[in-house]
């Protein structure tokens, strides 16, 4: 028999990600020369979306899914533990994967649990909104959890643009200009990061700071719009960099900033392996935490206050925030559930001190 075309196929053909093979075949967003190019290739492969995705609301077989960015990162374990056990109450099963924090694979894989009708989707998304459309449009029920999608940005289109935006991003000297966040129609459990990152600040700027760094990563445009509120304007665009999601790319945005800003004194880090990769920079760098910088890192994770100083962080509660969005998505009804905002605590440890 032969092999039926895959929406890989097509993206490979087309010289696209499966992203935008996705959002072209589900009338989502794209430039006119994409889109034809896509549509021809498919026609070309013959290719044929799944009739189980196309007919999930009429053939719900239950199930659950869960997609994450990392399953080694202590939060994202910590927030799955927490869907396992709403799940395990219900008697629901659930599938686990791993987007790796690409769009393109977080793509596939929604391709995937729609072919094999799992109508229910908790993920940290990695993609923008287009990448969300097919599940919608299907009847998948989702719920995000800890961030909310980006809007789509027309750049997607362009390999040169994004060629560019790339290697400034893993040269660690980029300052950050996240895509603004629209709402979908779609319930979310998060933390307060608004609260949370401006608590930060305050505690920061009481202790003498005036330039605090952002060191961010991809799904963190909240938690970076809420820093700059934070300081208020004018923000020091040089001070607000972003890696692109790696432990490498983390580690060569904290060693750019430190190397290209020393007058920096402190750094506000959005997650923990951001943290992990700003104290390590400061080590390399022999810069004394707090000394010489002072370290605040998002995410309580137990090798924080294993640290030398141990890190005073922004925690939030990751088992609860997965088990409150299982059961989000466990509510049947025609009602769309509330979305949840769950409390943040600044926990002071060793890793700030006065500005000297």
């Amino acid at each position: 028999m032969e092999k039926r075309a895959t929406i890989k196929d097509v993206a490979e053909a087309a010289g696209v990600g499966v992203a935008t093979v996705s959002r072209v075949l589900s009338g989502g967003s794209a430039s006119p020369r994409t889109r034809e190019r896509v549509l021809a290739v498919a026609a070309q492969l013959d290719y044929r979306p799944s009739a189980l995705g196309r007919n999930l609301r009429q053939r719900r077989t239950g199930g659950m899914g869960l997609l994450v960015p990392d399953l080694t990162d202590t939060f994202h374990a910590q927030l799955a533990e927490g869907v396992l056990a709403c799940a395990r109450s219900a008697g629901e099963p659930v599938l686990i994967g791993s987007t790796a924090g690409d769009p393109e694979q977080e793509a596939e894989l929604i391709g995937m649990l729609l072919e094999q009708s799992v109508d229910r989707l908790i993920a940290v998304p990695t993609g923008d909104e287009d990448t969300w459309a097919p599940a919608l449009r299907a009847g998948m029920t989702v719920v995000f959890a800890d961030r909310l999608p980006a809007r789509p940005s027309p750049e997607d289109d362009d390999p040169a643009a994004v060629a560019v935006n790339d290697l400034r991003v893993l040269d660690g000297l980029s300052p950050a200009r996240p895509a603004p966040v629209r709402a979908l129609d779609v319930p979310s459990v998060v933390a307060d990061d608004r609260a949370g990152i401006r608590t930060a600040v305050r505690y920061l700027r009481g202790l003498g700071h005036k330039r605090i760094a952002f060191l961010g990563g991809p799904g963190h445009d909240r938690r970076a719009a809420a820093f700059g509120e934070a300081v208020g304007p004018p923000v020091d665009e040089d001070l607000v960099v972003f890696g692109t999601g790696s432990r490498d790319s983390a580690y060569a945005a904290a060693s750019g900033l430190f190397q290209s800003r020393p007058d920096l004194s402190a750094v506000v880090a959005a997650g923990n392996v951001l943290g992990e990769a700003a104290v390590l920079a400061a080590r390399e760098l022999d810069l004394r935490v707090p000394r010489d910088v002072s370290l605040v890192m998002y995410d309580d994770v137990p090798w924080a206050e294993l640290c030398a100083p141990p890190l005073t962080v922004i925690a939030q509660p990751g088992r609860d925030m997965g088990y409150r969005a299982a059961e989000l998505v466990l509510r049947s009804g025609p009602r769309r559930p509330r979305s949840v905002v769950l409390p943040t605590e600044l926990i002071i440890r060793g890793s700030c001190g006065p500005r000297r």
